[in-house]
């Protein structure tokens, strides 16, 4: 399966929208995705630190690994050359 390349802008954005439709994150943001070191395809990227607003925990936590299984499978970062 062929995923699509994104910047980290573009992929921070797409992530920021899927996140605040799930359930309880309405006010949670991802301050911006991270590329993983020596990963070259796939899901080469990982969403290390969200800010919460008035969500609980517990809820982004879940969408969080929800979202990054879910957008994995579509997109990959982009590297900066």
């Amino acid at each position: 399966m062929t995923t699509i390349g994104k910047t980290n802008a573009e992929l921070t954005q797409i992530a920021n929208e899927a996140l605040r439709s799930q359930p309880g994150c309405e006010t949670a943001s991802i301050t911006a995705v991270q590329a993983v070191a020596d990963v070259r395809s796939g899901r080469n990227w990982e969403i290390p630190n969200v800010v919460l607003g008035d969500s609980l925990i517990s809820d982004v936590d879940r969408a969080v690994i929800t979202v990054h299984h879910q957008l994995g499978r579509k997109f990959h970062l982009l590297r900066d050359n």
